[in-house]
């Protein structure tokens, strides 16, 4: 599962071993103990990634073997690709902008294994512009 937070000015991205129904399912049970709102609806989140990041081709292939279009990448222009994912967007309800969106691009019901290839290549991608990024801000 992949774990996508937005904030008014920035974006974080976790990759989760346990599976996405189980942590919906926690994260509703929190919000009502402590009587918070939570908005849950299905959505799709996008994010760039710098176009020359070794490892594109491998996510490009996974892409599409990917039968349920839970992700897709274009091009933006000649530096950056934009991944986009399908899921479910969690938030308050009072701003639209910050929440949590969730995805899982394997499909568990037909594996037992919560992990999947294609969440981490594309977590190790992330983590790579990161450090990409930083290098460029020092």
């Amino acid at each position: 599962m992949l774990k996508l937070i937005y904030t008014e000015d920035s974006f974080h991205l976790e990759y989760l071993t346990q599976s996405l129904e189980e942590w919906v399912a926690q994260r509703v049970i929190l919000a009502m103990r402590i009587g918070q709102f939570l908005c849950v609806k299905p959505s799709h989140a996008s994010f760039l990634l710098p176009a020359d990041l070794p490892g594109l081709k491998q996510l490009r292939e996974a892409i599409q073997t990917d039968e349920r279009g839970i992700i897709s990448m274009c091009p933006c222009d000649r530096y950056y690709v934009e991944v986009t994912l399908w899921g479910s967007w969690l938030t308050d309800g009072t701003e639209e902008v910050t929440g949590i969106f969730v995805t899982s691009i394997s499909d568990v019901s037909d594996d037992d294994s919560l992990t999947s290839p294609t969440e981490l290549l594309l977590y190790n991608l992330w983590l790579a512009s990161q450090s990409c990024a930083s290098v460029i801000q020092e």
